[in-house]
């Protein structure tokens, strides 16, 4: 078990007292990318975790050269069994003894100050168990332009509550305290996150937003590949989440049944979007 002392050294040397857990799943084509973010960071975290969710193909010969790029530094745990990424998460999260986990997806990357400003802000908020931040979209292979970030930004922060009505951030975003005793619920394999951030909310443990874009997402949320495409059963996961909430005695039925009209109407917002983005799509393309 790593002392505060250790913790302080590794500030010192240029390391910030994080893991890193990134969930690989047929990634061999992406993962490169989400790995360099995190070595360009200007505080680079203590150790990364790549796990690879048995993903039968090319991705974990990948990973393991990736690991012999970065000795001591990165760890490879290789499951033999596909469970998804809540399971994959999960077993990053307990193959380290860092004080503060940050999640990334191998898909997507990160601004080069992000643990930098994320990790201080926890420490200099000890009341805060999770902390996300915002991101931008770049859907359509557009690059990444670094802004230059402000000397201060705004927290907001973010209730159980708010958490049952909108996102608030995406898994790439999330920084939390290891010490926390909830999960991902193990073998879930759709809105697994939201569960989680809602749990540690419910929880009492402080959650914020930092109001300034340190991820980058080179997918749009919903309606492309991966698991977002599937809206119904996103949904389906979301809807869940709220009865499982309701069956611990976390809210009343009252304010289930209102979470779960309120998801319909969102999830009826999205396919309607998408079903006009498609027929647009299809117009132009016969114009032209």
């Amino acid at each position: 078990m790593l002392t505060g002392q250790n913790h302080f050294k590794q500030e010192l040397n240029g390391y910030a007292p994080v893991c890193v857990v990134i969930p690989c799943f047929r990634c061999a084509d992406t993962i490169n990318r989400a790995v360099e973010s995190v070595a360009a960071q200007t505080l680079k975290p203590a150790e990364v975790v790549l796990v690879d969710d048995a993903s039968g193909d090319n991705t974990l010969d990948v990973l393991k050269r990736i690991e012999l790029q970065y000795p001591a530094w990165i760890k490879v745990i290789a499951l033999h069994e596909n469970c998804g990424a809540a399971s994959a998460r999960n077993a990053g999260w307990a193959a380290t003894n860092q004080p503060y986990v940050a999640f990334l997806d191998a898909d997507d990357s990160w601004h080069p100050e992000k643990i930098d400003c994320q990790y201080r802000y926890m420490k200099n908020n000890p009341d805060i168990g999770l902390c996300g931040h915002l991101c931008a979209e770049l859907a359509g292979g557009a690059d990444v332009v670094l802004p230059t970030l402000p000397g201060s930004f705004h927290a907001t922060k973010v209730s159980a509550l708010n958490l049952l009505f909108k996102t608030a951030f995406s898994t790439p975003t999330v920084m939390l305290k290891r010490e926390i005793a909830s999960r991902f619920p193990e073998g879930k394999r759709y809105a697994e996150d939201a569960c989680l951030w809602q749990l540690i909310a419910f929880s009492g443990i402080g959650v914020v937003r930092l109001e300034i874009p340190l991820a980058y997402l080179y997918k749009a949320r919903y309606g492309s590949g991966g698991l977002s495409s599937s809206l119904w059963k996103m949904e389906l996961g979301e809807l869940a989440n709220f009865y499982a909430h309701y069956r611990a005695n976390r809210i009343g039925v009252a304010l289930l049944l209102l979470a779960w009209g309120f998801s319909l109407i969102k999830y009826g917002r999205r396919e309607f979007t998408l079903g006009m983005n498609r027929i647009i799509r299809n117009w132009w393309a016969e114009k032209i």
